[in-house]
């Protein structure tokens, strides 16, 4: 998988670095800082299957883009992030009618869900088409993520060892006592998005973003219990942009 990960930055790299290095098109020198915040919908590819719903969580930190070019309609830029965001899975126990399953010890339906703190840096060769100083542009963006967990908490309301398999149409259980063992994560994300720009206010962009995970949070060699453990995410967010260097209109 590292290979596969070595493989996407470098693609990037080429995407970004050549058009710049070519100078084919018009010359831009636009930095811009800010910060976003959103909303995230997460869940956990188990091999063996687990049966989920979406964990809801809440993503947000510090925002950079450099745009270097316009190439023809397209503004070619690189933008990253720092964040922090709350991911995991949670669990949907159901028995063979589809309906929830019966704790035999609480009398209540069994709930489980695990929340994964993150610390993610995502990169992205970010392109636009549109307006660049006044009015509204379309931008899709691509490019690897990488993330550190720095924590874990777990809601439920039962005790494990009192699960009723009985009933349980999925008695895949070891997750739900398993600590996160790999704590580092990378993969690839990918947004389309919108943006509305300014030159006294700035710009800001409302996006979709989809996150696929090439690591896996627990181990996958044969003597491990899952084969794969990796996790996904869409990300809705708003960010907030300033300009700090901006092309001037003569270099324009």
């Amino acid at each position: 998988m590292w290979r596969q990960m070595r493989k996407y930055i470098f693609m990037l790299a080429v995407a970004v670095a050549a058009p710049a290095a070519a100078q084919i098109g018009e010359y831009r020198n636009d930095l811009s800082i800010g910060v976003n915040g959103g909303y995230v919908l997460s869940t956990v590819g188990f091999t063996p299957k687990v049966n989920q719903t979406f964990h809801g969580g809440m993503a947000g930190g510090l925002s950079f883009r450099y745009v270097c070019e316009k190439y023809f309609s397209t503004v070619c830029a690189v933008q990253a992030e720092v964040n922090y965001a709350q991911v995991g899975w949670k669990e949907n126990i159901l028995d063979i009618n589809d309906a929830p399953v019966i704790n035999p010890v609480t009398g209540v339906a069994e709930e489980y869900s695990r929340t994964l703190n993150y610390i993610q840096v995502p990169m992205f060769a970010h392109l636009g088409w549109g307006r660049e100083q006044k009015g509204f542009q379309f931008f899709f963006q691509a490019g690897p993520q990488v993330g550190f967990c720095i924590g874990e908490s777990t809601k439920t309301n039962f005790n494990v060892d009192d699960a009723n398999l009985a009933d349980r149409v999925n008695h895949t259980l070891a997750q739900d006592t398993m600590a996160v063992e790999n704590k580092f994560d990378y993969g690839i994300a990918a947004g389309l998005g919108i943006e509305y720009s300014h030159p006294k206010i700035g710009h800001l962009q409302l996006e979709a973003r989809y996150y696929y995970g090439l690591g896996n949070i627990y181990g996958d060699s044969k003597k491990d219990y899952f084969g794969k453990s990796n996790i996904n995410n869409i990300v809705v967010k708003l960010t907030y942009l300033f300009d700090v260097v901006r092309t001037k209109k003569r270099e324009r």
